[in-house]
């Protein structure tokens, strides 16, 4: 799963409304404390020319444990370029009116500010920073922003619209995160502005119009509802496609992207992912393919030339370029085209039955000086074949090992085994085959909570594919981090496929269910 998800440590609504007397303006209320935030411009209330206000400011910890730099660190997000940052905020249903047809502005904060503990956002009666005219306050008093309304960086700025009003707000804020994490004082696009992390600032589009917008209202950090809460999601594409199980030959039916294979290397030492000593990041591994023995049991014979493409950079060579994907995970592509051995057992002018793939430390092969052998896999190739029919596959789904509960600490791997709806074997078949497992190259999962059917992890069909299915030579699988949902609540799991035939995704029914406990 390519998701994280940051709750805002830090939020509140400032504004330079009248109070009820229509006299005195709200100034110097605080609403920090609130489970709501507001937008809202009211213009002649108090007068034919009157202009009330209101800004919304929200803070995530980018800096602190458990925040976005030390995941970034320590590899739990990828690096920059990898990976979309998302601000995500959760329309509050009221019963006030609600403006349609109308565009809000995102802008980096450019002055440390306080939350502070108001509550009131009718009579705005507490007061306190942060607030219309005062950033935030010490003993020596308080600090003022620059401009009344709060201080924000002139670019980036980003619009988001809502026609009907109630919409959810999300936008893509990336350029501010990353630049967050860096703590670089370059700006975005070369440019010399320098952005701290004091948030973001949200606030209507026109704020001088001489009409009213009334109001618009989000969740805030302080709400009851955990799926509703500010949140900045973190999502990147975590798919491993290991080839292993489904490796061709390389064909002319096929572009040369597709005649690329992908294997991977696991290293598990103690029952954990380690790196392996010596290829860390920026560091390569190498892999050679290499025919079997007349029992197919071990490797014969010289290493198979490889066709160029993948991490294979010259035509002929025996030796293919890998790295590192992720802690303890080696990955490496390459092409092969269908071999015609005389020897090792095969008859002439069949392929090869079996390959042997053997990861090692040199660029220039096996036999080098100094270079160590990683590892010996194997995998059997078949040879792409077209067809004169249409094909509509129709899948079953089932998750293998579900569990029914799991813990908010742990990160769970599902397994999930997908076979042809329409297989329908014999009673002799039955007995003595089991169903082909099928490989997907588009799949997807969803997750809802069961009590009200509503999402907390949709379907990540975008350019992100943060909840594609990965696969290795077992079939399918996801992780899904535990702590991303509410302790106390049974969930379920949906999963799709994609139809290339018809274009469109399609939605398996069933729906396989579990509860998160504490």
């Amino acid at each position: 799963m390519g998701i994280k998800r940051y709750t805002a440590i830090r939020d509140t609504t400032i504004t330079n409304a009248f109070k009820p007397n229509l006299t005195t303006r709200a100034t110097g209320s605080n609403m920090g404390l609130s489970d709501s935030l507001e937008l809202f411009r009211i213009y002649g209330q108090a007068s034919t020319s009157s202009a009330e206000l209101s800004r919304i400011l929200v803070k995530f910890n980018v800096t602190g444990s458990n925040s976005l730099k030390t995941d970034r660190t320590n590899g739990t997000i990828p690096a920059s370029g990898n990976v979309s940052f998302y601000l995500r905020m959760s329309n509050a249903e009221h019963p006030f009116t609600l403006p349609r047809d109308y565009n809000v502005i995102l802008a980096a904060v450019s002055k440390s500010w306080d939350e502070g503990h108001g509550l009131d956002m009718e009579g705005y009666t507490d007061s306190g920073s942060a607030n219309w005219t005062s950033a935030s306050s010490s003993s020596a008093g308080s600090v003022a922003w620059a401009s009344a309304g709060g201080d924000y960086h002139a670019e980036p700025r980003y619009t988001a619209s809502f026609e009907a009003g109630t919409e959810d707000l999300e936008v893509d804020v990336s350029d501010w995160v990353e630049q967050w994490i860096s703590g670089s004082t370059a700006g975005i696009g070369g440019s010399t502005l320098g952005k701290e992390n004091y948030g973001l600032g949200i606030f209507l589009e026109n704020d001088t119009a001489a009409s009213s917008s009334y109001t618009k209202k989000f969740f805030a950090r302080g709400s009851e509802f955990f799926f509703k809460k500010p949140i900045i999601e973190a999502r990147w594409d975590s798919t491993k496609k290991d080839h292993r199980g489904n490796f061709y030959y390389s064909s002319s039916l096929a572009p040369a992207t597709d005649n690329l294979n992908t294997l991977y290397l696991y290293n598990y030492v103690r029952g954990r992912l380690v790196d392996i000593p010596g290829i860390g990041d920026g560091e390569h591994i190498f892999v050679s393919l290499y025919s079997g023995s007349k029992d197919n049991t071990t490797t014969s014979g010289s290493a198979l030339h490889l066709s160029l493409g993948g991490g294979v950079t010259a035509t002929g060579n025996f030796n293919a370029t890998g790295s590192k994907v992720s802690t303890g995970i080696y990955s490496c592509s390459l092409a092969l085209t269908a071999a015609n051995p005389s020897n090792t057992g095969h008859y002439p002018g069949t392929n090869l039955s079996k390959i042997f793939d053997v990861w090692h430390t040199s660029s220039t092969g096996l036999n080098t000086p100094g270079s160590t052998v990683l590892h010996t896999g194997s995998f059997k190739p078949a040879v792409l074949d077209s067809s004169v029919i249409n094909p509509y596959p129709k899948y079953a789904f089932n998750i293998t090992n579900l569990r029914d509960a799991y813990y908010r600490n742990e990160t769970a791997q599902f397994r999930v085994y997908t076979r042809e709806r329409d297989w329908n074997p014999t009673i002799y078949s039955k007995a003595t085959n089991t169903a082909q497992l099928n490989y997907l190259d588009s799949a997807s999962f969803k997750v809802v909570r069961v009590v009200d059917d509503s999402d907390v992890i949709t379907f990540g069909t975008g350019s992100d594919r943060h909840t594609y299915l990965s696969y290795d030579i077992s079939g399918s699988y996801f992780d899904l981090d535990m702590s991303t949902l509410q302790a106390g609540y049974a969930y379920g799991i949906k999963l799709a496929f994609y139809d290339s035939v018809v274009g469109t995704w399609n939605e398996y029914s069933d729906v396989f269910k579990f509860r998160v406990e504490e």
